[in-house]
């Protein structure tokens, strides 16, 4: 009886079918996503937003170790925002196109060997490529990392204020993208910060030091 008395005493916990239906479905969901299907557009917009980045602090940079104008930096940078996002967008534009020539044609062979009806047809053109939003989303990434080192320097007038805030702007941007890129990706942060801060570091380490020297040997 006293058994019997417990198991009555007990607090029953029952769900609707739907909910726990509803709730497997999410878990299943969320284990077999695939971020590798991010990797088109993460590449992309990532790769975009740091080569803007890093370009432009690096042109910046490189003209600041010989000249202290602040317009002559302003302007530079301004180019090369403009130069890069050109040609990002022209790159991926040709590349994205390339790509889905390419499955176009593999389409066109299978559905000629499998009889594909329409509608499946249809679906598949869908998940193709768009060149034009690879390019436009390319050229956005880029200006948006050429923009940080600009909106850094415009303001400054003192010659070495003004570097150190580009380096540290552009310092703090690169973390975030790094940052950023990992947590879509769903990879190590820690690494994928270090990685591109280096990265950058080493790019206008470079280009600043090799414009310097040049431009002291009086060529």
């Amino acid at each position: 009886m006293a058994s019997d008395h417990s198991s009555v005493n007990q607090p029953k916990f029952v769900y609707p079918n739907n909910e726990l239906e509803q709730q497997e479905a999410l878990e299943v969901e969320t284990k077999d996503f695939d971020y590798s299907k991010r990797s088109q557009w993460l590449r992309a917009a990532v790769l975009g937003a740091n080569d803007g980045l890093v370009s432009t602090a690096s042109l910046m940079m490189g003209v600041g170790a010989v000249k202290q104008d602040i317009k002559v930096m302003i302007l530079t940078g301004f180019a090369g925002l403009v130069a890069g996002a050109c040609s990002m967008a022209i790159g991926e534009f040709v590349s994205v196109y390339s790509q889905l020539d390419i499955e176009v044609a593999q389409m066109k062979r299978e559905k000629e060997r499998d009889n594909i009806d329409q509608e499946e047809d249809g679906y598949e053109k869908e998940k193709l490529p768009n060149p034009i939003h690879a390019a436009a989303a390319s050229a956005l990434a880029f200006s948006v990392g050429a923009l940080v080192p600009l909106l850094a320097a415009s303001f400054i007038r003192d010659y070495k204020v003004r570097l150190g805030v580009i380096l540290g702007a552009v310092s703090l941007a690169l973390v975030v993208f790094g940052w950023l890129g990992a947590v879509l990706g769903k990879a190590p942060t820690f690494r994928s910060c270090v990685r591109v801060l280096l990265g950058g570091w080493l790019a206008m380490a470079i280009t600043f030091g090799l414009t310097k020297l040049i431009g002291s040997s009086g060529l």
